[in-house]
């Protein structure tokens, strides 16, 4: 009840409040501060809250100031008063002004009388009163470690009560506390259960238009109290009035069943609370059930994949030891036949180098049948081997991994009937070109079912986590800027508002694994003109103009090559690669955003950032080739001028993504060769 007991003006416990025609209610003292005065000669459509023919019904109808309107009768929150309100000089005077609402910023001109002519809500002014000595007795300081001593004061906008020590300590009177209001322990409320004093009868309201009269009656039209001398006066003569008394029981009694609807109401939202509460245990108690059941389900799933690798690896053994064992013994045979048949020809030989013609012709018919059976035993297939050393067994994982891949919670809802099926992929028209993959799908539309649009997926081209590549209603799919040389997982699903599909089966794409491309058009220096369907590539000016080629390369191994068109006057241009933001107006290499070999008729030199290096004798002239090699996995460039290799070179900073690129001048035209392999020639250093 602390916030329907203070103003919204200095946030603090009401103290002689009044009540604004808009049944909002301000201290005396506030309102005072937030009068605004209106221009002179603009007569408010509305009048002052005493008004006679003032109609709370008709409250919208009435007509405010606002900043909007008039510039004037403004709430505007200020960091100068103790609660954010603007505050006005009181010095202002009764005629031409106006009070504005600081709650609904509705504003009402006030008459002669000025705020006198605002009743006094004399029983809020009770019920504060009642709540302050409710809270009174023996307030104790909330920040004592042991045995609180009384509080002295207590801040109104902490809501703290401090003893003397705890507030010099904790609560000082600088810095951004200054501006805290603090009061005695008597005036402001404190956290607590006590129950307010019963209220006392007190003295009956008098007339604000006659002081000296007590309230008796209650005008229907005003919806105000009214006295005998207000009705004979013709104020209210016209109007529908009732005995106060009689009014005061019926709005009591609708006031007592509004509270019993909004009991009511409380009452659910407690009974909620709990229900909320309870709901946080049990979630956090399932969580962990089943956090233990997903482990558990895991662990099943890996100990028998532990149990069949042991089941393979027994029969990768078997096969071994049988290779093994064969091979052991064909060793051994060949060995033991090698033994004899060398030790023959050992002998033979040694007889052959005797003179003795007779001992000779004596042997040599047996030696002769002797040798041809040992080279009759040298059969074909006899020195080859019997096995092989590959093993003839081949484990297909990709179905097992595909399904651990796509293994998830099956989600059963009720209204799952009416979520999109898993679209089909077209496999004869989902395909690659260079490294862009094109992707086709299709489901089955009812009308009670439409489909609002779909989401594709794809890895990371290594078996990594998928990623959204394209969301929109169209069922086919151009991917660009793959990595070449790469097989990438792709899937689609469908989803409309009640929910998202199942995806797709998953279909793999492969990437090509060279790469095939032209030079940039739109990216090049003006001065530079592509023709041969841009594979070739001349300059306008003498000066050096880059030119980049369509082509991004980010990871893997690359080439391509440049063959000299024309080369004249002995110019130096440049071949190497570049970020998309190199200068084009420049030598390649000579900013930080390319690397390049730049090479004229004799020698050629590695150059980045205006650097330098690795000078090597050999030039270009008409029909030479300049080959590029860029190893991403390495972080080195290497170039081969007609074959010849220079490099490799490693780069500072080569990592990121790059297109091939070339510098030349008007003395020099190139044509652009690409889909190449690597050269069978590459030598790693």
């Amino acid at each position: 009840m602390d916030e329907e007991l203070k103003c919204p003006v200095c946030g603090s416990l009401f103290k002689d409040p009044i009540l604004l025609p808009c049944s909002h209610n301000v201290c005396l003292a506030c309102a005072r501060n937030i009068i605004v005065q209106t221009p002179e000669g603009e007569t408010p459509p509305h009048n002052r809250a005493s008004n006679s023919d003032y109609d709370y019904l008709d409250m919208d109808k009435m007509s405010m100031y606002s900043e909007t309107d008039s510039g004037y009768g403004s709430y505007t929150p200020c960091l100068k008063s103790p609660n954010g309100v603007r505050v006005f000089p009181p010095t202002l005077v009764h005629r031409h002004c106006s009070i504005t609402c600081p709650l609904c910023h509705r504003s009402v001109s006030l008459d002669e009388r000025g705020l006198r002519g605002f009743p006094r809500n004399r029983l809020l002014e009770a019920i504060v009163s009642r709540y302050q000595q409710s809270r009174s007795a023996n307030v104790k300081c909330q920040l004592c470690d042991r045995n609180p001593v009384d509080a002295t004061v207590m801040c109104e906008q902490c809501d703290v009560f401090y003893c003397t020590p705890c507030q010099q300590r904790c609560h000082p009177s600088r810095g951004p506390l200054a501006k805290h209001r603090l009061v005695p322990p008597t005036q402001s409320p404190v956290a607590g259960g006590q129950q307010m004093p019963t209220a006392t009868l007190r003295k009956q309201g008098t007339c604000a238009d006659h002081d000296t009269v007590n309230f008796s009656m209650y005008c229907i039209n005003c919806k105000t109290p009214v006295c005998m001398k207000c009705l004979e006066g013709g104020k209210h003569g016209s109007h529908d009035v009732k005995p106060l008394a009689a009014m005061w029981k019926q709005h009591k009694c609708q006031l007592s069943q509004a509270l019993n609807g909004v009991s009511d109401k409380a009452k659910d939202a407690k009974e909620f609370l709990v229900q909320l509460k309870n709901m946080l245990q049990q979630i956090q108690e399932n969580g962990v059930e089943f956090e233990a059941c997903l482990v558990a389900q895991c662990d099943a799933l890996i100990e028998a994949l532990t149990r069949q690798k042991a089941k393979l690896l027994t029969k990768v053994t078997k096969e071994r030891e049988y290779k093994l064992k064969v091979v052991r013994d064909q060793i051994t045979h060949c060995t033991m036949k090698l033994r004899q048949t060398t030790g023959m020809m050992e002998y033979c030989l040694e007889v052959i180098k005797e003179n003795d013609p007779s001992g000779f012709l004596q042997i040599s018919d047996a030696l002769i049948k002797r040798v041809t059976s040992s080279q009759d035993q040298w059969v074909k297939g006899a020195l080859e081997p019997k096995v092989g050393p590959e093993f003839d067994l081949t484990l297909n994982t990709d179905p097992l991994l595909q399904t651990i891949i796509q293994l998830d919670f099956v989600q059963i809802k009720v209204e799952s009937a009416t979520v999109p099926s898993a679209p089909l992929l077209q496999l004869e028209k989902c395909c690659t070109r260079n490294n862009s993959a094109t992707l086709a799908w299709r489901v089955s539309v009812s009308p009670s079912n439409p489909i609002e649009g779909y989401v594709l997926e794809l890895d990371d081209g290594n078996g990594g986590q998928y990623r959204e590549v394209y969301v929109g209603k169209e069922t086919v799919c151009t991917v660009d800027g793959l990595h070449f040389n790469s097989s990438y997982n792709a899937r689609v699903k469908a989803y409309n508002s009640t929910g998202v599909g199942p995806y797709s089966k998953t279909v793999v794409l492969k990437t090509s694994d060279v790469a095939w491309f032209t030079f940039d058009p739109a990216s090049a220096h003006r001065d530079i003109v592509l023709t041969n369907e841009n594979q070739t590539v001349s300059c306008n000016s003498y000066d050096d103009r880059v030119v980049l080629g369509t082509a991004a390369f980010s990871k893997g191994v690359h080439y391509w090559e440049l063959m000299v068109d024309r080369y004249d006057n002995h110019p130096d241009p440049a071949f190497g690669v570049a970020r998309i933001n190199t200068m084009k107006d420049m030598m390649l290499g000579k900013d930080d955003k390319a690397w390049a070999m730049y090479v004229d008729n004799n020698r050629s030199w590695f150059m980045h950032n205006n650097s330098h290096t690795n000078r090597a004798e050999g030039g270009i002239s008409k029909g030479a080739t300049v080959g590029i090699l860029l190893d991403l996995n390495k972080h080195t460039v290497t170039f081969f001028i007609n074959k010849q290799q220079h490099g490799p070179v490693a780069f500072e900073n080569l990592e990121g993504v790059f297109m091939p690129a070339v510098s030349i001048n008007r003395n020099v035209q190139v044509t652009l060769l690409t889909g190449m392999e690597v050269p069978k020639n590459f030598k790693q250093q």
